[in-house]
């Protein structure tokens, strides 16, 4: 199989202290990931390592909580991003649509390896005269692990104060004035992020189900 030798990607970190400008730096994220889906879909091998620099973590992890095998995890991994450049054609550049196409083909690698791992328990099974052993409740726990783990990845590639504003949002339960008064903003202004940041994940959210069909 061919091997990428791409950097690893440092971690990102919550709760950092709350900017201001969050539209239009975030706009000019979207703008830089379209750019970089584009350079890709072009031929750019720079932007495949990018795009690896950015989203192998989430690959990773994703792979990892469903096949809960290190090995195969970092193997998911490679093929996913030597799959991403060979079918690069099949991406149509938006502002979400990268993670969610990268989502879509590390779930058909993850499916790839649990029907290898299916072959290989039947053949156990008729060794050993038992019934092969097929759980289709793991395809299900899979969608809910990507759609986690998309969601958790789209939070952070924020800006502030919106990552900031979610994250005590969702992952720490506090109300909206609770939030206002711990960033310093409007509860107006605390509202109309979480509205906006939930627009955002239903979007990333809707392009990974999309992907994965």
């Amino acid at each position: 199989m061919t091997i990428i030798p791409f950097p690893a990607r440092g971690p990102r970190r919550y709760g950092v202290p709350v900017v201001t400008g969050a539209l239009s730096y975030e706009d000019e994220q979207d703008d830089l990931v379209q750019a970089l889906a584009a350079r890709l879909v072009a031929g750019d091998e720079a932007a495949l390592e990018e795009i690896y620099d950015r989203w192998s973590a989430l690959v990773h992890t994703y792979a990892l909580r469903a096949l809960r095998d290190p090995h195969d995890a970092e193997e998911v991994t490679q093929q996913v991003f030597v799959a991403a450049w060979r079918s690069r054609h099949t991406l149509t550049p938006s502002p979400v649509a990268l993670p969610a196409w990268l989502v879509g083909i590390a779930r058909h690698k993850v499916s790839d390896v649990r029907a290898a791992r299916a072959r290989d328990a039947d053949r156990l099974a008729a060794v050993v005269s038992l019934p092969g052993v097929h759980d289709e409740a793991l395809e299900a726990a899979d969608d809910e692990v990507a759609e986690r783990l998309v969601v958790r990845q789209a939070v952070e590639d924020l800006p502030d104060p919106r990552r900031t504003i979610l994250f005590l949002a969702f992952w720490e339960e506090r109300s909206h004035a609770e939030i206002a008064d711990r960033v310093g903003l409007p509860l107006g202004t605390v509202k109309s992020h979480v509205r906006r940041g939930l627009m955002k994940l239903h979007q990333q959210l809707e392009g990974v189900r999309h992907e994965s069909r």
